[in-house]
């Protein structure tokens, strides 16, 4: 049992998520005293000794001389310190040091757009956040890479545009999305599809004089639906918004157990130029145990069926530290992968969230390792170069297993902008169905403001034109 005990909320974030970090293992518990005499403290103890202290941490006292007085500025300083104590105390490093739930590439993005060079980025981010050297080259050959992609957009006129099918055959025991199983949800298709299309009318009228620069159908797994049910959707997006010029429109056919030719026609007919199928695994049991009830032969027959129909864009995503697979089923994973030849991939560490049914039904894999390392990470990137990709975007999530990173790589033509779009956020996206989140953003990229829709289907279903009048009053009023 490890405490956490801050004097401010502000600095409750970064030091729970810094402990959890070092100690990814341990249960790991935060609170707030104001009347604490040290900004923070960490504190170490065995479970069920009464709270006697092992060993303790003390951060700072109100007392310090050279404390800063800026909010931020002091928040790092304290970020930094506690690393250094944590990583004395724990014999570890962290790659992407005090960096908690932030995009990386980002402040590379801001620093490439300042004018800074590489030669003074990587030494400049290595000693403002104790990242090491690997990860800071790397933040900043992503960024220079986005920024190529980006630059052929238009920020201010123009916007992307998200569409959400909130069902999948199955629902995988890491998923934290709000999606459900089509069989508890297929009497309600139906109606979502209608309010859907009632949404997707009334947003091209309100965003009449901007131009969609990409559409991402995702979810869920869109192709859970079945052809007649894609072509409608589909056609009512082909009635009401302009394609011309749009420079990417993507559909996650995610789940191999819901495509068929039909449905790839359907994707084909429509000018869908990028698709999404995703394995995460090549191993049959790990396929069983995260609640996948696709084969291995069906993602590879799902994919060599899209390459038949003409599709020349797919992407495949993978998780790295899925349970009980080590770095052999790994290799194992990526050399299926390379042998399909997709034209990108996608490499997520596992992060268990709070809403997975792994951790809901933690008990169920209390026995099975969830391995991840930095030598497995290299093994992902290694495979993508020799399949002819570079890493094109990056991003962090909370619970990460081994602290590490998301990455995307592809064939130079092939990258997912929709992708940088979200992570660099330059211009407003605009999510439609149950759970959707539109970012608006504004004033040059300096402000966002978001607009949610609510994520269960029977509400989303009963409540659309409330959902409708939200996105019309933060449009009105924001863009």
């Amino acid at each position: 049992m490890i405490r956490v005990i801050c004097n401010q909320e502000t600095f409750v974030y970064n030091a729970y998520h810094m402990v959890k970090a070092f100690y990814p293992s341990e249960t790991v518990t935060s609170s707030v005293d104001e009347k604490a005499s040290n900004y923070v403290t960490v504190e170490f103890a065995e479970d069920g000794t009464d709270g006697q202290k092992e060993a303790m941490i003390e951060i700072a006292d109100r007392q310090t001389n050279d404390m800063p007085a800026e909010k931020s500025a002091m928040k790092k300083y304290l970020d930094r310190m506690l690393y250094k104590k944590l990583s004395e105390q724990s014999g570890r490093t962290l790659a992407w040091g005090i960096l908690m739930g932030v995009r990386p590439t980002k402040i590379a993005m801001r620093k490439l757009e300042e004018g800074m060079t590489q030669e003074t980025f990587v030494p400049w981010f290595q000693k403002e956040n104790l990242v090491s050297e690997e990860k800071a080259h790397l933040a900043w050959q992503i960024a220079g890479r986005e920024k190529k992609l980006l630059d052929q957009l238009d920020y201010e006129n123009g916007y992307s545009l998200y569409v959400g099918i909130p069902f999948c055959p199955t629902v995988c025991s890491y998923c934290s999305f709000s999606s459900g199983a089509l069989g508890d949800w297929e009497h309600r298709v139906e109606d979502y599809l209608a309010a859907l299309m009632k949404e997707l009318e009334a947003i091209a009228k309100m965003s009449e004089g901007r131009k969609a620069d990409t559409i991402y159908m995702g979810g869920g797994t869109p192709t859970t639906l079945n052809a007649d049910q894609l072509d409608r959707l589909l056609t009512c997006i082909d009635r009401h918004f302009v394609r011309e010029g749009l420079l990417e429109f993507t559909v996650e056919a995610g789940r191999p157990d819901s495509i068929t030719k039909e449905k790839l026609q359907v994707l084909r007919n429509h000018g869908i130029n990028r698709i999404s199928i995703n394995p995460q695994t090549m191993k049959e049991e790990t396929l069983r145990l995260i609640g996948r009830q696709h084969t291995v032969q069906q993602t590879i027959d799902s994919f060599k069926l899209a390459r038949e129909v003409g599709f020349d864009n797919i992407n495949m995503d993978l998780i790295v530290g899925l349970p009980g697979e080590d770095r052999k089923m790994v290799e194992h994973t990526l050399d299926e992968v390379k042998a399909l030849a997709p034209d990108s991939v996608t490499v997520h560490s596992l992060a268990v969230k709070r809403a997975a049914r792994l951790n809901i039904f933690k008990d169920r894999y209390q026995e099975m390792t969830f391995e991840n390392n930095q030598e497995i990470m290299d093994m992902t990137m290694r495979t993508a170069y020799e399949m002819g990709m570079g890493p094109y975007y990056l991003y962090r999530q909370k619970n990460m297993k081994g602290n590490f990173e998301n990455v995307g790589y592809s064939e130079v033509d092939k990258a997912g902008i929709y992708n940088i779009l979200i992570m660099e956020e330059k211009q407003p996206i605009i999510a439609l169905g149950a759970g959707g989140s539109s970012k608006l953003v504004f004033d040059h990229g300096q402000r966002i403001e978001r607009v949610e829709n609510v994520k269960d289907v029977t509400n989303y279903i009963t409540r659309i034109d409330e959902m409708i009048e939200r996105k019309r009053e933060g449009i009105t009023k924001w863009l």
